[in-house]
């Protein structure tokens, strides 16, 4: 049993080395249904419910140190590319198409919930919030989420497994509409004329990766994150939403967002740095589940069942009523429940000139996300 935080922390983080640097240069099919993030959860997991990792507090306390500076930093990087004057550029009927699609699952969520309420965790609100955090925004949000509402660590393993297992039936499902897409909008009667105006808009070029780079996402993000840590334990605190950790997030997204209107915005590496942090993160959150409580699991994998699909149901009237085109509805949607990682990917197999939409609907749940859970998540409660 390991008892030291130290070396506690050493595991987590040379677990989460190995699986990033396995999932970016193997090319093992395991990675392709399992990503690397789940691995780590359930590594992570593992190791505790068999005891490897003390249960005393003085054992945990250091990597839950560093996951109190790291989550605000991984947010402030994310952010990096959230530039709001290429979101604005979208147009009014594709930010109309993400919003129906932001809305559709904050709707399903709460009501799936209402009905199922009686048969989950006193405390299930918190890891409801947490997933539609997830189908949002990303990981990120979910995590962030989690962290303010202090959800139970004993069943978030719950809301990332049915959000691992249900993004990739949905992504299938996202990649079968691209042969359905001529019928579809024919359906509907769509007009597909006005994308043009958005076809290969917003391109970067990549930029190499270097010491200064690093150290501005690096040690920059710490240092913005300690700075709005101590500013969110100066400002008031309401309810059991908006407190400390509240006010960090808050910070942290704002002046993320201020970033992508400058240069620093493209600073090469943020989006990697994020996505250490992230692994340590889950890794902590991982390292307080326990597998033995996992009888639960199935009742939430309906849920998540549901959910989808009372979201695909309204995606399809909002389309037959504003004559929208399919394009539009699976990017919106997979923007929301993938994130970055997989709209632009989805985007492509309609037209690869339209990838752009497809990164900018998932910057904007990047930013947005974290607050539709919290809001979600309130609703919930009060049921």
């Amino acid at each position: 049993m390991i008892t030291d935080g130290v070396l506690m922390l050493g595991v987590l983080l040379g677990l989460s080395c190995a699986l990033i640097v396995l999932e970016r240069t193997t090319g093992w099919k395991l990675f392709r249904f399992v990503p690397g993030m789940v691995l780590m959860y359930l590594l992570c997991a593992t190791l505790n419910s068999l005891g490897v990792f003390g249960p005393d507090e003085a054992t945990r306390e250091p990597i839950a140190q560093v996951k109190d500076v790291l989550l605000p930093a991984m947010i402030f990087l994310f952010l990096f590319s959230c530039d709001l004057r290429r979101i604005i550029s979208l147009g009014p009927k594709l930010l109309l198409t993400y919003a129906v699609a932001t809305v559709s699952l904050f709707v399903a969520m709460i009501g799936v919930y209402a009905v199922f309420q009686g048969a989950l965790h006193t405390e299930a609100w918190k890891v409801m919030g947490a997933l539609l955090a997830s189908w949002t925004g990303g990981s990120a949000n979910m995590v962030a989420v989690q962290d303010i509402l202090q959800a139970p660590e004993s069943i978030f393993g719950y809301a990332l497994i049915t959000d691992t297992i249900m993004y990739s039936v949905w992504l299938m499902a996202m990649f079968a509409s691209v042969a359905a897409s001529p019928r579809f909008n024919r359906w509907t009667k769509a007009d597909t004329s006005y994308l043009d105006a958005h076809t290969g808009a917003a391109e970067e070029q990549a930029r190499p990766i270097t010491a200064a780079s690093l150290a501005i996402v690096l040690l920059g993000a710490v240092a913005v994150s300690t700075v709005a840590i101590w500013a969110g334990g100066l400002l008031p605190e309401w309810g059991t939403v908006v407190n400390g950790t509240t006010w960090t997030i808050l910070i942290v997204s704002v002046l993320g967002l201020l970033v992508a209107l400058t240069p620093l915005g493209r600073t090469a590496g943020s989006s990697e740095v994020a996505t250490l942090m992230l692994f340590v993160i889950i890794g902590q959150i991982a390292s307080g589940s326990d597998f033995s409580a996992l009888t639960q699991a199935p009742l939430y994998l309906l849920i998540g069942v549901l959910v989808l699909a009372i979201h695909a149901a309204i995606m399809v009237i909002y389309a037959k009523i504003a004559k929208v085109e399919l394009f539009s509805l699976a990017v919106a949607s997979t923007a929301n429940i993938g994130g970055i990682a997989s709209a632009p990917v989805v985007a492509s197999a309609f037209n690869r000139q339209l990838v752009p939409i497809g990164v900018l609907f998932a910057l904007i749940g990047a930013f947005a996300g974290t607050f539709v859970g919290l809001a979600a998540s309130q609703v919930m409660a009060a049921l």
